[in-house]
């Protein structure tokens, strides 16, 4: 494999090490969808960037050098994630926090591949986007293979009645957790009554009428709130009276924005728990507030960890005042081990998190003020699957 360098940073890297601090920023490039259906969780992927950010500059960044955040918006879109990922590499931004979907970033990762840019997703929980035995992509997030058995665990645990009906947006992501879920809860004993895809985002007419029919005691939905608050909202219209669950793109208090009391005790998955419960994110929930004026969600903490890795790494590297090449950035985020504001992050050779955390939580209220009151009702710890030799 031919060496790439990567000017930028080895001019940064020199002047890093030597006297009287060089004027220099260090750039990385912070994609998601800031505008758009998702722009919710792109807002906290963004101000959790931003605010590990704040935190190294207000240290004097890296031995005088400061952070620069270059914001990319890719409207959860794939065709717009290639565009922000061709722009960053034309603008020699090398390293990448993002992107929130797994739709976006893996078409997006081929791009940063080429152009020897390295990234970190606080958020696209979809296996394959590790699994493709790519140099430069890890994650801080867990994975939509074990996200989907936790919730057919917590199902079988919890429901006298199995049968489960699932639904699915038809992307890489809600049809691949929605997949996960559906394999895991056959091998678990439950009867699934109907899997459809669907891309519709108002009228699920079609899809609600022969799921009442067959009387499931759950509905899951893979997928993201901006779909699934109106297609749970329109099931309790409709008279249904099952349960409702999703994965973690319901994680967002846009879902009880739009849905309202329709969604109230449902329960979700979560490869993101609230950074209230997270032990040593107390520092960074006060900060967060103080500078957004509002409450961190999923995946701002995610995301302030993938940022402060990436900085890490960087500084780590700078030390020995030597061109920088792709090769060694990637190795030192494989050597990795932070105690970051999400727990202790360590990745293994596909660029997985050794130990990520999972959650399943229930909705407590329909004031969307009131999301971080979600009661936790298991949390588990789970190694990612080994890697194939």
């Amino acid at each position: 494999m031919k060496k790439m360098f990567w000017p930028a940073l080895a001019i940064a890297a020199a002047s890093l090490v030597g006297a009287g601090g060089a004027s220099a920023q260090l750039k990385i490039g912070v994609a998601g969808p800031l505008t758009g259906p998702n722009a919710a969780f792109g807002a906290q992927l963004k101000n959790g960037a931003e605010q590990a950010a704040a935190d190294i500059n207000a240290k004097g960044g890296i031995n005088g050098q400061k952070i620069e955040l270059s914001f990319g918006d890719d409207v959860s879109d794939p065709k717009q994630g290639v565009s922000v990922a061709n722009k960053f590499a034309g603008d020699g931004v090398k390293f990448v926090v993002g992107h929130f979907n797994s739709g976006v970033t893996m078409p997006a990762s081929e791009v940063y591949q080429e152009n020897g840019t390295l990234e970190i997703t606080p958020s696209a929980t979809n296996p394959r986007i590790t699994e493709r035995g790519m140099w430069n992509i890890f994650r801080t997030c867990g994975r939509d293979d074990q996200q989907g058995a936790v919730a057919g665990e917590y199902i079988i645990k919890n429901f006298k009645s199995k049968k489960v009906a699932i639904v699915h947006d038809k992307t890489t992501y809600g049809q691949g957790v929605a997949e996960f879920f559906r394999d895991d809860a056959k091998k678990k004993g439950l009867t699934v009554a109907g899997f459809d895809g669907t891309e519709e985002k108002s009228n699920f007419d079609a899809i609600l009428t022969p799921i009442k029919a067959k009387n499931p005691s759950l509905i899951y939905f893979g997928g993201i709130y901006d779909q699934g608050a109106p297609f749970f909202k329109q099931a309790s219209e409709k008279g249904i009276k099952a349960k409702f669950m999703g994965p973690d793109g319901m994680d967002s208090s846009d879902l009880t924005k739009i849905a309202g009391k329709a969604v109230v005790g449902m329960n979700y998955t979560s490869a993101a728990g609230p950074a209230s419960a997270l032990p040593k994110a107390k520092a960074f929930v006060d900060d967060f507030k103080k500078k957004f004026s509002k409450n961190p969600e999923p995946y701002a903490a995610e995301a302030y960890d993938a940022t402060t890795i990436a900085i890490k790494a960087l500084e780590d590297l700078a030390k020995g005042g030597k061109k920088i090449t792709r090769e060694d950035v990637s190795a030192a985020i494989r050597k990795v081990k932070h105690s970051g504001i999400t727990g202790e992050i360590a990745f293994d050779g596909k660029g997985d998190r050794l130990k990520a955390q999972y959650f399943v939580l229930t909705v407590a209220s329909d004031n969307p003020e009131k999301w971080g009151d979600n009661k936790i009702v298991k949390q588990l710890t789970i190694a990612p699957p080994a890697v194939k030799k």
